[in-house]
């Protein structure tokens, strides 16, 4: 490891303007040449490999709790798994799998697939859509939690709301005035559900709240962090997938046939045997371009990887979207393989911090694909080149267009697949 190499001249900083807006050819640099590197422009270190960033997340040196300290909050903020390591994370996390787990989600299944239907629906009225994350993935996102929360029609809008104010807090590296409005709205949030949690609930919530492991500030903690770590993630996961499997009809109809032909309505036996190839290519479609792309560690004494060493008290970004394509784990890295399997990717991280709601998006964002393409199965990219936004956390597309009748292009090919 030569923890002062620079990247060459002509290869953007991924944090740049122009690197985020792509920062691969600087992850494949960095993976390459120095996968445990000394960033000199941040100070931090940039981890990209994947044995490298599996190592870190499974090693209590690298302390996500001390992670979340670097942004210095200033307020009373509940306690929740993003914030505590070791016993104390486990001890929150436990109770959380009632809320976001398979069970959970089971529960949902039939009025997730309505839900889908009648995104669906009105989107087939319009033909198109200007932005399918706006249209699709932020409503999506809100209906999945609404039902696990038992949130009425008239609650939908003013949770959505709250939902998007507090996804700031996902980044690490957010500005200290955004910081700063990401911190109150996570306040607001909070108060929010501990009005509503006294209310009569749906089973997944009502267990949860129940739960006598935690205390109330814990699990308003840790429901908060539900919404935190599920909505945005999920919303903007289903316009980076769509980016990826559009311009791919062999891709499209893969998904559209597995399992069989199936209709509107509640989830079918059909769609039951379609599930474990919607999820599969969801995943691959998460592993290419996950939109929690980095997370945060501080080490809390000297902490060896495969890579090299990286000292006490560092702060440490696991780069999951480097490790995600590197080819010594997956073969053609920068292609959309549907099928791929195993498909070991990093995108809900991993070890004792792997996303609690992993289940949420991969189930969610596989029932309104699968069921998209279907109806539309001729849907294409209105435009040929679609923007990526010059943000860190979360990958996302500036917007995306969708001509849900098939009058766009199909010869979009993104660039990363471009330079394979």
């Amino acid at each position: 490891m030569t923890t002062a190499a620079r990247l060459p001249a002509g290869i953007a900083h991924p944090f740049s303007p122009a690197g985020r807006v792509d920062p691969y050819p600087a992850y494949t640099w960095l993976r390459t040449h120095d996968p445990v590197h000394r960033d000199p422009m941040t100070g931090m270190w940039l981890v990209t490999g994947y044995a490298d960033c599996v190592a870190l997340l499974k090693d209590p040196a690298f302390s996500a709790a001390a992670g979340q300290r670097e942004r210095a909050r200033d307020d009373d903020l509940p306690v929740s798994m993003l914030t505590s390591d070791g016993a104390d994370h486990a001890r929150l996390r436990a109770p959380g799998a009632r809320l976001l787990g398979p069970a959970a989600m089971a529960s949902i299944a039939g009025g997730l697939a309505r839900d889908a239907d009648a995104l669906l629906e009105r989107a087939g009225e319009r033909g198109v859509l200007t932005d399918a994350v706006e249209q699709l993935g932020t409503p999506l996102a809100t209906a999945v939690l609404a039902r696990l929360f038992g949130l009425r029609e008239e609650q939908r809008a003013p949770f959505q709301e709250l939902a998007r104010a507090v996804a700031v807090n996902l980044d690490p590296l957010a500005p200290p005035p955004l910081a700063r409005l990401g911190r109150a709205a996570m306040g607001e949030l909070t108060r929010y559900l501990d009005a509503h949690v006294d209310q009569a609930l749906p089973s997944p919530l009502r267990d949860f709240a129940a739960d006598g492991r935690l205390s109330r500030q814990e699990m308003l903690g840790v429901l908060g962090l539900s919404v935190v770590g599920g909505w945005q993630p999920l919303a903007e996961s289903i316009g980076n997938a769509l980016y990826w499997l559009l311009p791919r009809p062999e891709a499209r109809e893969a998904l559209r046939t597995a399992g069989g032909e199936a209709g509107a309505g509640e989830a079918t036996a059909d769609e039951a045997a379609a599930g474990e190839a919607a999820e599969t290519a969801m995943d691959e479609l998460l592993r290419l371009e996950a939109p929690i792309p980095f997370t945060a560690r501080v080490t809390v004494r000297d902490a060896d990887l495969p890579g090299g060493r990286i000292p006490a008290g560092s702060r440490v970004l696991a780069v999951l979207a480097a490790a995600n394509r590197d080819p010594a784990v997956f073969t053609d890295p920068d292609r959309l393989v549907w099928d791929r399997s195993p498909n070991p990717h990093l995108a809900f991280g991993g070890g004792p911090h792997f996303c609690l709601a992993a289940r949420l998006v991969r189930q969610s964002g596989a029932v309104l694909l699968t069921r998209l393409v279907r109806r539309f199965p001729a849907a294409a990219l209105s435009d040929p080149e679609p923007r990526w936004a010059a943000t860190l956390i979360p990958r996302r597309l500036t917007s995306l267009g969708v001509e849900l009748h098939g009058a766009g292009s199909e010869s979009h090919e993104p660039a990363e697949a471009a330079r394979a």
